[in-house]
């Protein structure tokens, strides 16, 4: 039963971690953020729902300034203060917006922002219980390697979540009528946006596929669609 511990031990801190995560999440986004109101948007989001035969689209300001979007546990959809400020600025279009507001709506349709959360707890629990029986083996050593094995993990679900959000993202646009051209070149504009912060780092390190790699993946859809 022992050499089970470690194991039994590491279920139960990610059980804990998962609806402590999910309480903190929610918690956070609710002082933080308001519903987007915004009349250039709100004519694309109703494209989207039209498409999506759904009443409407709900999107929310995430007041932190960072450009990012994301799509929350309880399937809540979220702009950053920082992205929607380069809209205002003329930076990014209404157009890639939406493709922005598309690509989370497919983390939400196909799962992601639940089992996201899921496998952050999990993955702490699996760096916990490695790292646990590595040092036993590579005391000083079993730490790291228990991290880098877990981090590699991370990177390589998340670059596939991202891949078929962007599927779901490219299907949608092109059913609303406003194709994935502008999908592609926010793309673009975010990998100058980024380009400091990931810098040379390996495709297979990054949370996120190259740019080029996912403009390839949507034209390939594309010539597949025909």
């Amino acid at each position: 039963m022992l050499k089970f511990t470690p194991i039994l031990l590491a279920m139960a801190y990610a059980f804990a971690m998962y609806h402590f995560s999910a309480w903190r999440t929610r918690r956070e986004l609710d002082a933080q953020s308001t519903e987007l109101a915004d009349p250039r948007l709100k004519k694309l989001t109703d494209r989207l729902a039209a498409a999506l035969d759904v009443p409407r689209i709900k999107v929310h300001i995430y007041e932190i300034d960072p450009v990012n979007g994301l799509a929350a546990p309880d399937g809540r959809i979220f702009i950053t203060r920082g992205f929607y400020r380069k809209f205002q600025n003329g930076e990014v279009t209404g157009e890639e917006m939406a493709s922005v507001i598309a690509h989370e709506l497919g983390h939400v349709a196909l799962g992601h922002s639940r089992r996201r959360m899921i496998d952050f707890s999990g993955q702490n629990a699996l760096r916990t219980a490695l790292a646990m029986i590595l040092s036993r083996f590579l005391p000083g050593v079993g730490i790291w390697i228990a991290n880098a094995l877990t981090s590699l993990l991370a990177a390589r679900l998340s670059r596939g979540d991202e891949y078929e959000a962007d599927e779901y993202a490219a299907a949608l646009l092109t059913k609303a009528g406003i194709g994935t051209a502008p999908q592609k070149s926010l793309f673009e504009k975010l990998e100058a946006l980024t380009q400091s912060r990931a810098g040379a780092m390996p495709a297979w390190l990054m949370s996120h596929p190259k740019t080029q790699e996912r403009i390839a993946a949507i034209e390939k859809l594309e010539a597949r669609w025909g």
